[in-house]
């Protein structure tokens, strides 16, 4: 699987994705700069990677979802190419409206850093596949603002159409419906808040986040 990691000025969380990729993949993915006009050739997936990118000013994500790599990033999505956005990387995912809804502060006002567990919603993605459905996980997060928000119409949407993949057991931010990720209409971009890079069997004290990279290389 060939893969690369967009770097923002304020990313902090590109080079754990870099390890968990190298890890899973067996190759190191391609660091790209956030003012870079396009994407290596032949990508199977593009990692758009926590952080505070331009230090959350404005709103998080929004000056993010303006750099030059942007029109090559949604002409990636287009192309149906993987997409995974974690955490501020889901925060830009919204802002390019490569999926639906927004991320605001969270609802106690604080930032929250802790393991979490969540439930996964279904087993039938390229981002879920060596889960078991309905099972339950632990993945680290660390946000102040990931409280998942759209409107009902769009809720019900997700909902129907089995595109959240990932739900809070115990919700730590406030997010409706517990949502913690959801993938677009395609089923090839998921944004979700927390961490499964921290969570690879290393040193974090979890390896529950393996599953998904598992997934991601089965399904590429």
């Amino acid at each position: 699987m060939k893969s690369a990691v967009i770097v923002f000025p304020g990313s902090n969380c590109d080079r754990d994705a870099a390890t968990a990729l190298e890890r899973f993949t067996g190759a190191r993915p391609d660091m790209v700069w956030h003012k870079e006009p396009g994407l290596p050739e032949g990508l199977d997936l593009v990692v758009v990677p926590g952080g505070f990118s331009y230090g959350d000013y404005l709103r998080c994500g929004a000056m993010a979802a303006n750099s030059p790599i942007v029109p090559a990033l949604k002409a990636h999505a287009g192309r149906g190419g993987y997409v995974l956005g974690i955490c501020n990387g889901f925060q830009v995912l919204t802002e390019t409206r490569l999926l639906p809804g927004a991320l605001i502060r969270n609802a106690s006002l604080n930032f929250v850093c802790r393991p979490q567990a969540l439930c996964v919603e279904s087993a039938d993605s390229a981002f879920t596949s060596a889960y078991a459905g309905h099972s339950e996980i632990s993945i680290p997060v660390a946000h102040h603002d990931g409280n998942y928000v759209a409107d009902t119409v769009t809720l019900d949407r997700l909902e129907g159409e089995g595109r959240v993949l990932f739900r809070y057991l115990g919700n730590p931010n406030g997010s409706a419906r517990d949502i913690a990720g959801i993938i677009s209409e395609n089923g090839r971009v998921l944004g979700m808040m927390p961490h499964p890079e921290r969570a690879i069997g290393g040193h974090e004290g979890g390896a529950d986040g393996g599953g998904l990279f598992e997934s991601l290389l089965a399904a590429a």
